[in-house]
């Protein structure tokens, strides 16, 4: 497929995920960390027409000068921008506005993409169709959070519900000790967290090939696990008395039995599906009950050829930090990932919210321990 090729279907997906939107579901932000359907409409176009289009063409003229004080994120080289937390304050400008800019900023990439040589240029241009990836996976689960916040708890579409894969098999991979190499080691794209290929020495470690379940988790429920500060981290503990939590994001008990809610609407809770939004503190605690561990990043990535992923982000017990020989580019696109290597968890694999062709068993994903609007799960290992 060609660049050209590949940026029309990448764009195209973002737009058919959105037309199941009412008009009205497009400017709200619940939640800080949660975006409007329309600012990540808006903010994946802006980074093609600051990073493409404007040092690029010749003559470009901007669509609207103050799109970029808008839509920028957290970039500091590129401008002043509004808070994170004022993105649901913007009715204006109006929803049809931003998909203009999008059709906009399309016809000038599309013009753009039928010439080019360049390989940074090309490479930029795969930054940011992975970077609108990344952000199709948010849209969806931010949309989520908004629906599922709501009052009626309705449904997205009846064929939406994304929590009902089940695991394939519970056999057990036994690794041996030794020394392995970590890191991207290809020559197509990855972000620049996967690179600084270095080895690690492992003790021998086994490992599930199965993830958690909701009606093992069910189990750690009723033993009375959110209950009992033996099996928390003392930040942890702190957060489940301090917001109250006794079960994962979602779940609901209505009559006595336990439901949950998916963009399908509100379902019972399939005790064999695969275990969804829970944050690190309590694949910690459910890893400390089953008298086993999370798995390091190292010991996920040295078993993933042997392992059945890619439904649930997995938490593993690494912190994000950088690897041997990291180095973070000049300007704007060094501030990507390099600069959240603080206070983050490692996760990995992917989800079933994670766009086609956007995983990798050296994909580094990263939140702070107490995030769980992802479709975050755990396998464990010993």
């Amino acid at each position: 497929m060609s660049l050209l090729e590949n940026y029309q279907q990448i764009r195209q997906k973002t737009i058919e995920f959105c037309s199941l939107l009412e008009i009205e579901d497009y400017a709200i932000q619940v939640v800080d960390f949660a975006s409007p359907a329309k600012w990540h409409l808006a903010h994946t176009t802006w980074f093609f027409e600051t990073f493409i289009l404007k040092n690029q063409v010749k003559d470009y003229q901007e669509f609207d000068k103050n799109f970029n004080y808008l839509f920028n994120s957290y970039y500091n080289n590129v401008g002043k921008r509004i808070l994170q937390n004022n993105r649901g304050n913007m009715s204006r400008p109006s929803t049809s506005k931003v998909l203009d800019y999008r059709k906009y900023v399309d016809v000038k990439m599309q013009e753009f993409l039928k010439d080019i040589a360049d390989k940074k240029v090309i490479d930029l241009v795969t930054l940011g169709l992975n970077h609108e990836q990344q952000h199709q996976e948010l849209l969806i689960t931010d949309v989520k959070y908004m629906l599922g916040h709501n009052p009626l708890l309705p449904s997205l579409d009846s064929a939406f519900n994304l929590v009902k894969d089940s695991n394939i098999d519970t056999k057990k991979i036994k690794i041996k000790a030794g020394i392995y190499e970590i890191g991207y080691q290809g020559n197509d794209f990855c972000y620049d967290n996967e690179l600084g290929v270095h080895k690690v020495y492992v003790d021998d470690f086994e490992i599930n090939n199965h993830l958690i379940t909701n009606g093992e988790y069910l189990e750690f429920m009723n033993s009375g696990g959110y209950s009992d500060f033996n099996f928390w981290l003392d930040e942890g503990w702190t957060w489940v008395n301090n917001d109250k939590i006794n079960a994962p994001m979602y779940w609901h008990k209505i009559d006595n039995e336990w439901h949950y809610y998916t963009l399908a609407g509100l379902q019972k809770v399939d005790k064999n599906a695969i275990l969804s939004h829970i944050n690190y503190y309590e694949a910690s605690a459910f890893a400390e009950w089953k008298g086993m561990r999370l798995p390091t990043e190292f010991e996920w990535e040295i078993a993933s050829n042997n392992l059945d992923w890619g439904k649930r982000w997995e938490w593993t017990n690494s912190a994000y930090l950088a690897y041997p020989r990291f180095e973070k580019e000049n300007g704007a696109v060094g501030e990507y990932n390099g600069k959240f290597m603080s206070n983050k968890m490692v996760l990995r694999g992917a989800s079933v919210a994670t766009s086609k062709n956007h995983s990798r068993n050296t994909y580094r994903n990263f939140f702070h321990s107490s995030d769980r609007w992802q479709f975050t799960g755990l396998r464990l290992a010993k």
